[in-house]
Protein backbone atom coordinates (compact mmCIF):
# COMPACT_ATOMS: atom_id res chain seq x y z
CA UNK A 1 0.00 0.00 0.00
CA UNK A 2 1.46 3.73 -0.84
CA UNK A 3 1.68 5.59 2.42
CA UNK A 4 0.89 9.14 2.55
CA UNK A 5 3.96 11.15 3.90
CA UNK A 6 2.54 12.45 7.66
CA UNK A 7 1.10 16.01 8.07
CA UNK A 8 2.89 18.90 9.97
CA UNK A 9 1.03 20.49 12.87
CA UNK A 10 1.91 23.95 14.65
CA UNK A 11 2.82 22.09 17.96
CA UNK A 12 5.48 20.24 16.44
CA UNK A 13 3.60 16.85 16.05
CA UNK A 14 3.04 14.58 13.23
CA UNK A 15 -0.38 13.39 12.10
CA UNK A 16 0.25 10.04 10.32
CA UNK A 17 -1.39 8.45 7.54
CA UNK A 18 -4.04 5.46 7.85
CA UNK A 19 -1.46 2.19 6.86
CA UNK A 20 -2.31 -1.26 5.95
CA UNK A 21 1.33 -3.38 7.29
CA UNK A 22 1.77 -7.03 5.83
CA UNK A 23 3.53 -8.72 8.82
CA UNK A 24 6.80 -9.63 8.00
CA UNK A 25 8.19 -13.33 8.55
CA UNK A 26 10.34 -12.31 11.30
CA UNK A 27 7.64 -10.57 13.37
CA UNK A 28 5.60 -13.83 13.96
CA UNK A 29 4.52 -14.50 17.51
CA UNK A 30 4.50 -10.73 18.50
CA UNK A 31 1.98 -9.79 20.18
CA UNK A 32 -0.50 -6.79 18.50
CA UNK A 33 0.44 -4.21 21.22
CA UNK A 34 4.13 -4.44 20.53
CA UNK A 35 4.23 -4.48 16.94
CA UNK A 36 2.13 -1.15 16.88
CA UNK A 37 4.51 0.28 19.53
CA UNK A 38 7.59 -0.27 16.84
CA UNK A 39 5.68 0.99 14.27
CA UNK A 40 4.47 4.10 16.18
CA UNK A 41 7.43 5.21 17.02
CA UNK A 42 6.59 7.55 20.45
CA UNK A 43 3.25 7.19 20.80
CA UNK A 44 2.47 5.68 24.84
CA UNK A 45 1.75 2.32 25.20
CA UNK A 46 -2.31 4.20 26.69
CA UNK A 47 -3.03 5.41 23.30
CA UNK A 48 -2.24 2.62 21.33
CA UNK A 49 -4.53 0.35 23.48
CA UNK A 50 -7.40 2.84 23.11
CA UNK A 51 -6.89 2.35 19.40
CA UNK A 52 -7.26 -1.35 19.94
CA UNK A 53 -10.03 -0.91 22.30
CA UNK A 54 -11.88 1.60 19.91
CA UNK A 55 -11.62 -1.00 16.93
CA UNK A 56 -9.66 1.10 15.02
CA UNK A 57 -7.16 -1.25 14.70
CA UNK A 58 -8.15 -4.24 12.07
CA UNK A 59 -6.69 -7.57 11.42
CA UNK A 60 -7.40 -8.84 8.17
CA UNK A 61 -10.48 -6.71 8.69
CA UNK A 62 -11.34 -7.67 11.51
CA UNK A 63 -11.63 -6.04 16.06
CA UNK A 64 -8.29 -7.62 18.07
CA UNK A 65 -7.34 -7.83 21.15
CA UNK A 66 -4.22 -6.27 22.03
CA UNK A 67 -2.61 -9.83 23.31
CA UNK A 68 -3.33 -11.41 20.13
CA UNK A 69 -0.64 -12.88 18.83
CA UNK A 70 0.36 -12.49 15.02
CA UNK A 71 1.21 -14.43 12.10
CA UNK A 72 3.11 -14.01 9.03
CA UNK A 73 1.33 -12.53 5.83
CA UNK A 74 -1.68 -10.89 8.57
CA UNK A 75 -2.71 -7.37 7.32
CA UNK A 76 -2.91 -5.19 10.53
CA UNK A 77 -4.43 -1.98 9.78
CA UNK A 78 -3.11 1.23 11.25
CA UNK A 79 -5.20 4.56 11.88
CA UNK A 80 -3.87 7.82 11.74
CA UNK A 81 -2.08 8.98 14.76
CA UNK A 82 -0.86 12.24 16.18
CA UNK A 83 2.34 11.53 17.71
CA UNK A 84 5.40 13.64 19.03
CA UNK A 85 8.60 13.54 17.00
CA UNK A 86 10.47 10.79 19.03
CA UNK A 87 13.67 12.84 18.64
CA UNK A 88 11.89 16.00 20.73
CA UNK A 89 11.40 13.85 23.49
CA UNK A 90 13.53 14.15 26.43
CA UNK A 91 15.94 12.31 27.01
CA UNK A 92 16.71 10.20 30.59
CA UNK A 93 18.55 11.98 32.97
CA UNK A 94 22.32 11.73 32.80
CA UNK A 95 22.38 10.00 36.29
CA UNK A 96 19.69 7.62 35.45
CA UNK A 97 21.81 6.53 32.44
CA UNK A 98 24.41 5.55 34.37
CA UNK A 99 22.45 4.10 37.09
CA UNK A 100 20.98 1.42 34.22
CA UNK A 101 24.75 1.07 32.93
CA UNK A 102 26.09 0.16 35.91
CA UNK A 103 23.20 -2.56 36.53
CA UNK A 104 23.66 -4.30 33.09
CA UNK A 105 25.12 -8.02 34.42
CA UNK A 106 25.53 -9.64 31.31
CA UNK A 107 25.74 -9.08 27.71
CA UNK A 108 26.40 -11.10 24.41
CA UNK A 109 25.35 -10.76 20.78
CA UNK A 110 21.76 -11.89 21.39
CA UNK A 111 20.77 -10.48 24.93
CA UNK A 112 21.41 -7.71 27.37
CA UNK A 113 20.62 -8.40 31.28
CA UNK A 114 19.89 -6.04 33.50
CA UNK A 115 20.15 -6.25 37.58
CA UNK A 116 16.92 -4.12 38.02
CA UNK A 117 16.50 -1.23 40.28
CA UNK A 118 13.63 -1.20 42.75
CA UNK A 119 11.49 1.57 41.70
CA UNK A 120 12.27 1.03 37.49
CA UNK A 121 9.46 0.50 35.75
CA UNK A 122 9.84 -2.03 32.97
CA UNK A 123 8.99 -0.01 30.01
CA UNK A 124 7.36 3.65 30.35
CA UNK A 125 3.70 4.38 30.51
CA UNK A 126 0.78 5.99 33.03
CA UNK A 127 3.07 8.83 33.92
CA UNK A 128 6.59 7.21 33.73
CA UNK A 129 8.62 8.67 31.37
CA UNK A 130 11.71 6.60 30.97
CA UNK A 131 11.44 3.14 32.17
CA UNK A 132 13.88 0.24 31.75
CA UNK A 133 13.34 -0.70 28.00
CA UNK A 134 13.29 3.14 26.99
CA UNK A 135 16.32 3.89 28.35
CA UNK A 136 18.37 0.89 27.49
CA UNK A 137 17.34 2.06 24.20
CA UNK A 138 19.01 5.21 24.63
CA UNK A 139 22.29 3.45 26.06
CA UNK A 140 22.22 1.57 22.70
CA UNK A 141 20.76 3.60 19.99
CA UNK A 142 21.49 1.41 17.06
CA UNK A 143 20.29 -1.72 18.57
CA UNK A 144 16.76 -3.12 18.22
CA UNK A 145 15.68 -4.01 21.80
CA UNK A 146 12.55 -5.86 23.02
CA UNK A 147 11.97 -7.05 26.73
CA UNK A 148 11.24 -10.38 26.86
CA UNK A 149 9.57 -10.40 29.92
CA UNK A 150 8.25 -7.84 32.78
CA UNK A 151 9.10 -7.46 36.71
CA UNK A 152 6.73 -5.35 38.76
CA UNK A 153 7.95 -1.86 39.19
CA UNK A 154 8.92 -2.00 42.91
CA UNK A 155 10.54 -6.04 42.39
CA UNK A 156 14.08 -5.74 42.02
CA UNK A 157 16.10 -8.04 39.83
CA UNK A 158 17.10 -10.05 36.75
CA UNK A 159 15.03 -8.84 33.30
CA UNK A 160 16.11 -9.87 30.38
CA UNK A 161 16.46 -7.83 27.05
CA UNK A 162 16.30 -9.27 23.05
CA UNK A 163 18.66 -8.06 20.88
CA UNK A 164 17.56 -10.00 17.90
CA UNK A 165 14.61 -11.16 17.00
CA UNK A 166 15.34 -14.66 17.25
CA UNK A 167 16.31 -14.65 20.50
CA UNK A 168 13.17 -12.64 21.40
CA UNK A 169 10.60 -15.51 19.93
CA UNK A 170 12.55 -18.50 21.65
CA UNK A 171 12.72 -17.15 24.53
CA UNK A 172 9.30 -16.92 24.57
CA UNK A 173 8.20 -20.06 23.49
CA UNK A 174 10.41 -21.46 26.32
CA UNK A 175 8.30 -18.92 28.89
CA UNK A 176 5.44 -21.06 27.22
CA UNK A 177 6.54 -24.70 27.82
CA UNK A 178 4.35 -25.95 30.87
CA UNK A 179 5.63 -26.67 34.23
CA UNK A 180 8.14 -23.26 34.23
CA UNK A 181 10.21 -26.10 32.40
CA UNK A 182 11.86 -23.68 29.79
CA UNK A 183 13.39 -21.12 31.83
CA UNK A 184 13.46 -21.56 35.57
CA UNK A 185 12.74 -18.43 37.22
CA UNK A 186 14.17 -18.22 41.08
CA UNK A 187 13.15 -15.23 43.52
CA UNK A 188 14.26 -14.52 47.03
CA UNK A 189 11.76 -12.75 49.74
CA UNK A 190 11.31 -11.78 53.05
CA UNK A 191 7.43 -13.19 53.94
CA UNK A 192 5.83 -12.47 57.50
CA UNK A 193 5.72 -14.94 60.03
CA UNK A 194 6.83 -17.96 60.54
CA UNK A 195 6.36 -20.44 57.46
CA UNK A 196 6.50 -24.32 57.82
CA UNK A 197 9.73 -25.90 56.62
CA UNK A 198 9.99 -27.64 53.61
CA UNK A 199 8.38 -26.92 50.36
CA UNK A 200 5.25 -25.02 50.41
CA UNK A 201 3.84 -25.13 46.83
CA UNK A 202 0.63 -22.96 45.87
CA UNK A 203 -1.60 -23.63 42.71
CA UNK A 204 -4.01 -21.04 42.63
CA UNK A 205 -5.62 -19.28 39.61
CA UNK A 206 -4.98 -15.62 39.62
CA UNK A 207 -7.47 -13.19 38.42
CA UNK A 208 -6.23 -9.79 37.64
CA UNK A 209 -9.07 -6.78 38.07
CA UNK A 210 -8.70 -3.29 37.58
CA UNK A 211 -9.73 -0.60 40.53
CA UNK A 212 -11.21 3.04 40.18
CA UNK A 213 -8.72 4.97 38.98
CA UNK A 214 -7.18 1.87 36.20
CA UNK A 215 -5.05 0.04 39.08
CA UNK A 216 -4.62 -3.33 38.22
CA UNK A 217 -5.20 -5.50 41.69
CA UNK A 218 -4.41 -9.05 41.50
CA UNK A 219 -6.67 -11.77 43.72
CA UNK A 220 -6.57 -16.13 43.41
CA UNK A 221 -9.90 -16.49 41.74
CA UNK A 222 -11.62 -19.96 39.98
CA UNK A 223 -12.22 -17.77 37.02
CA UNK A 224 -8.44 -16.30 36.65
CA UNK A 225 -4.91 -17.87 34.99
CA UNK A 226 -3.19 -21.02 36.24
CA UNK A 227 -0.58 -19.91 38.59
CA UNK A 228 2.10 -21.93 40.33
CA UNK A 229 4.61 -21.18 43.02
CA UNK A 230 6.91 -23.09 45.67
CA UNK A 231 8.42 -21.05 48.48
CA UNK A 232 10.90 -22.95 50.99
CA UNK A 233 12.51 -21.28 53.69
CA UNK A 234 16.16 -20.55 53.77
CA UNK A 235 16.59 -19.15 57.23
CA UNK A 236 14.30 -17.67 60.08
CA UNK A 237 15.03 -14.35 60.84
CA UNK A 238 13.08 -12.11 63.64
CA UNK A 239 10.19 -14.37 63.85
CA UNK A 240 10.02 -13.93 59.68
CA UNK A 241 11.01 -16.45 56.97
CA UNK A 242 13.61 -15.86 54.02
CA UNK A 243 12.58 -17.73 51.32
CA UNK A 244 13.20 -18.93 47.65
CA UNK A 245 10.36 -18.72 45.48
CA UNK A 246 10.46 -20.61 42.25
CA UNK A 247 7.85 -20.20 40.05
CA UNK A 248 6.11 -22.30 37.21
CA UNK A 249 4.34 -18.92 35.63
CA UNK A 250 5.10 -15.67 35.43
CA UNK A 251 1.21 -13.68 36.24
CA UNK A 252 0.68 -10.50 37.25
CA UNK A 253 1.86 -9.89 40.98
CA UNK A 254 2.39 -13.83 41.27
CA UNK A 255 4.38 -14.44 44.24
CA UNK A 256 3.09 -11.83 46.21
CA UNK A 257 -0.94 -12.30 45.98
CA UNK A 258 -0.11 -16.80 46.59
CA UNK A 259 1.93 -15.50 49.54
CA UNK A 260 -0.94 -13.54 50.76
CA UNK A 261 -3.21 -16.26 50.23
CA UNK A 262 -1.22 -18.71 52.66
CA UNK A 263 -1.26 -15.78 55.24
CA UNK A 264 2.35 -15.06 54.75
CA UNK A 265 2.43 -11.65 52.60
CA UNK A 266 5.87 -10.26 51.19
CA UNK A 267 7.27 -8.16 53.95
CA UNK A 268 7.63 -4.26 52.99
CA UNK A 269 4.41 -4.86 50.55
CA UNK A 270 1.89 -1.62 50.38
CA UNK A 271 -0.63 -3.52 48.23
CA UNK A 272 -1.68 -7.10 49.42
CA UNK A 273 0.62 -7.14 52.55
CA UNK A 274 0.62 -5.97 56.44
CA UNK A 275 0.67 -2.18 57.03
CA UNK A 276 1.69 -2.56 60.86
CA UNK A 277 4.47 -5.34 60.12
CA UNK A 278 5.61 -3.15 57.14
CA UNK A 279 5.93 -0.16 59.88
CA UNK A 280 7.67 -2.48 62.49
CA UNK A 281 10.54 -3.47 59.79
CA UNK A 282 10.59 0.24 58.70
CA UNK A 283 11.16 1.32 61.77
CA UNK A 284 13.41 -1.35 63.39
CA UNK A 285 15.67 -3.03 60.41
CA UNK A 286 15.34 -0.09 57.37
CA UNK A 287 13.17 -1.64 55.20
CA UNK A 288 11.76 0.62 53.25
CA UNK A 289 10.30 -1.46 50.08
CA UNK A 290 8.96 -5.13 48.58
CA UNK A 291 11.63 -7.42 49.90
CA UNK A 292 11.24 -9.46 46.60
CA UNK A 293 14.22 -10.16 44.14
CA UNK A 294 14.93 -11.65 40.93
CA UNK A 295 17.72 -14.10 41.85
CA UNK A 296 18.62 -16.96 38.75
CA UNK A 297 17.34 -17.29 35.58
CA UNK A 298 18.85 -20.50 33.84
CA UNK A 299 17.41 -21.87 30.40
CA UNK A 300 19.11 -22.89 26.94
CA UNK A 301 19.17 -21.29 23.61
CA UNK A 302 19.77 -22.96 19.91
CA UNK A 303 17.43 -26.40 21.23
CA UNK A 304 19.65 -26.79 24.41
CA UNK A 305 22.84 -25.92 22.82
CA UNK A 306 23.14 -22.36 24.43
CA UNK A 307 22.97 -22.85 28.45
CA UNK A 308 22.84 -19.50 30.49
CA UNK A 309 22.65 -19.25 34.24
CA UNK A 310 22.28 -15.76 35.03
CA UNK A 311 22.75 -14.39 38.89
CA UNK A 312 21.66 -10.66 40.21
CA UNK A 313 23.06 -10.46 44.04
CA UNK A 314 20.69 -9.40 46.71
CA UNK A 315 20.01 -5.73 46.53
CA UNK A 316 22.59 -3.71 49.24
CA UNK A 317 19.26 -2.66 51.08
CA UNK A 318 17.45 -6.04 51.22
CA UNK A 319 21.11 -7.65 52.55
CA UNK A 320 21.13 -4.89 55.05
CA UNK A 321 17.86 -5.23 56.00
CA UNK A 322 18.25 -8.84 56.35
CA UNK A 323 21.44 -8.65 58.44
CA UNK A 324 19.89 -6.35 61.19
CA UNK A 325 16.79 -8.93 61.52
CA UNK A 326 17.62 -11.16 64.74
Amino acid sequence: MTEQPPASRPDGATKTAVRTIKVPEDREGQRLDNFLLGQLKGAPRSLVYKLVRSGQVRINGGRAKADRKLEAGDEVRIPPVSLSDPEEKAAPPLGFLQRLEAAIVFEDARLLVLNKPTGVASHGGSGISHGAIETLRALRPNMSLELVHRLDRDTSGLLIVAKKRSALTELQALMREEGGTGIRKRYLTLLVGRMPDGVMSVDAPLHVGLRQGGERHVQVNAIGKESVSHFKVLERRGGHSYCEVRIETGRTHQIRVHAQHIGHAVAGDDKYGDAEVNKRLREQVGLKRLFLHAASLEFALDSGKAPYLLNAPLADDLASALDRLA
